[in-house]
């Protein structure tokens, strides 16, 4: 058997993002060019082995992890081309989000909407159905108008709406099981800017005015704040004003007290947790007592600083449930014995019909709880997390894909309508499960079941 042209890495630590979790897959393979992932993919069958792709290591869990074969797309990151007229843009799955920004202001273009960060790859978002938030617009994964895949007997595989449309629906959610993202064509639209505001109000003000709150603006995002029941409405709009900036920080105040102090006394309240309702309501008046406004493009916009190491929990639930869902929450908080300490983040999504996304079929509301790992040290989150769950669970909620979650196929296919579907298109594609690894197995495979289904 031909040894591949890529030379790989033998035992390479790889840590997501968050670094709480960390693998040492056997070979770590770095390609420059589809032929050389083609060739990788093909030895990695003839040999019985297993792989795992990874990007930019965002996912929130061991998703992307393995400790068979792993293979990194950052040298897959070419912009292959730019359709001024028809606002489409074709870029390799291994291209930094940050990247294809800049790609696009070149040419006066954007993406409709935008997560919180753009330091995933393309095919990593498209892989877990990455969302902004606005009740109006859906995951980013509804932006892709056509993708190629490395399917697992080392084939190259396009499809859209058109072509293979269940594959496609498939493929734009597929954690990283059905094949390796090589290729994305999004539609965009003309470069545009952003207005957004800062406000904070009382949690109960919020839920009674829910829906014109939620509809304020374009793109609604809240952090609730338990201790003070204060909430940051964070509100966005198309705007045609001039740029402006919000008034200047200093690093004193944003950086040192903002973020360096603050993760001190986080850390500090390991030993005194009786600390962070005030550590809460000193970070709150520090940062956003004032309301503030700013204009700018808008992924600059769409993006902010998250510098502290989380450790997340994120559902969507159907937005009709969403008050009900934060009342149980405050009332849980409200009786605890567990410390809680950081904002509840609430965003939204419009529905879309991708078979393992968190809003097919159905407006969401995403609800997504953090812990912080302050110098990387570990607090307490088990119990936070399994009666943060529950509650989800109760208003039929789906977890986000990159983040942790205790689900297993006999709860999942409960929720997603289409898991069964998705799960015989995988056995068609990988019969071999070269793209399995322990994750998938125990969240998404059934122990005893098998599947066979036509593109």
């Amino acid at each position: 058997m031909r040894a591949p042209t890529v030379k790989p890495v033998r035992r390479r630590t790889f840590a997501p993002w968050y670094d709480r979790i960390k693998c040492r897959p056997e070979l770590f393979f770095e390609p420059a060019t589809e032929e050389q992932l083609i060739e990788i993919v093909r030895l990695i069958r003839q040999k019985g082995r297993t792989c795992r792709v990874v990007g930019a290591g965002h996912s929130l869990s061991d998703l992307p992890c393995t400790d068979d074969y792993m293979i990194g797309t950052d040298r897959l990151d070419r912009l292959i081309a730019v359709d001024e007229k028809t606002r489409r843009v074709r870029v390799q799955g291994g291209m930094r989000l940050s990247v294809l920004h800049r790609h696009l202001e070149k040419h006066r273009l954007a993406l409709s909407c935008v997560g919180s960060i753009s330091d995933q790859s393309v095919g990593g978002l498209i892989a877990t159905a990455t969302h902004s938030t606005g009740v109006n617009y859906a995951s980013m994964s509804t932006l892709v108008t056509e993708l190629t895949m490395v399917t697992a007997d080392g084939e190259l595989l396009t499809c859209s709406r058109t072509k293979l449309p269940r594959l496609f629906r498939a493929a734009l959610c597929s954690l990283g099981c059905l094949g390796i993202i090589v290729r994305v064509e999004f539609e965009c639209e003309r470069a545009f800017d952003l207005r957004a505001t800062e406000e904070l109000l009382p949690m109960d003000s919020v839920l009674e005015q829910w829906d014109s709150t939620i509809r304020s603006a374009e793109h609604v995002r809240l952090w609730w704040f338990p201790h003070s029941d204060r909430t940051l409405v964070w509100r966005a709009s198309r705007t045609d004003k001039a740029m402006r900036r919000a008034p200047a920080r200093s690093w004193f105040r944003t950086r040192l007290l903002g973020y360096h102090l603050y993760q001190g006394a986080i850390y500090a309240s390991r030993a005194l947790p009786a600390l962070l309702p005030a550590i809460e309501r000193w970070h709150v008046a520090l940062l956003h007592e004032k309301p503030t406004t700013m204009v700018g493009p808008s992924h600059r916009v769409f993006n902010y600083d998250c510098s502290m190491r989380v450790w997340a929990s994120e559902w969507a639930i159907p937005l009709e449930h969403a008050c009900d869902a934060l009342r149980q929450i405050r009332a849980m908080l409200r009786q605890c014995a567990f410390p809680v300490y950081f904002p509840i983040e609430v965003r939204f999504a419009a529905k879309d019909d991708i078979w393992l996304s968190p809003a097919q079929g159905r407006a969401v509301c995403y609800i997504n709880i953090s812990i912080p790992r302050p110098y990387r040290k570990e607090l307490p989150y088990q119990q936070y997390w399994r009666e943060f769950e529950a509650i989800m669970r109760q208003f039929n909620g789906r977890p986000h894909w990159a983040k942790t979650h205790s689900l297993v196929y006999e709860d999942l296919v409960k929720v997603y309508p289409h898991l069964d579907d998705f799960l015989e298109l995988r056995a068609q594609l990988d019969p071999a499960g070269v793209f399995l690894n322990a994750h998938i197995r125990r969240h998404l495979l059934p122990s005893t079941r098998k599947h066979h289904a036509d593109l």
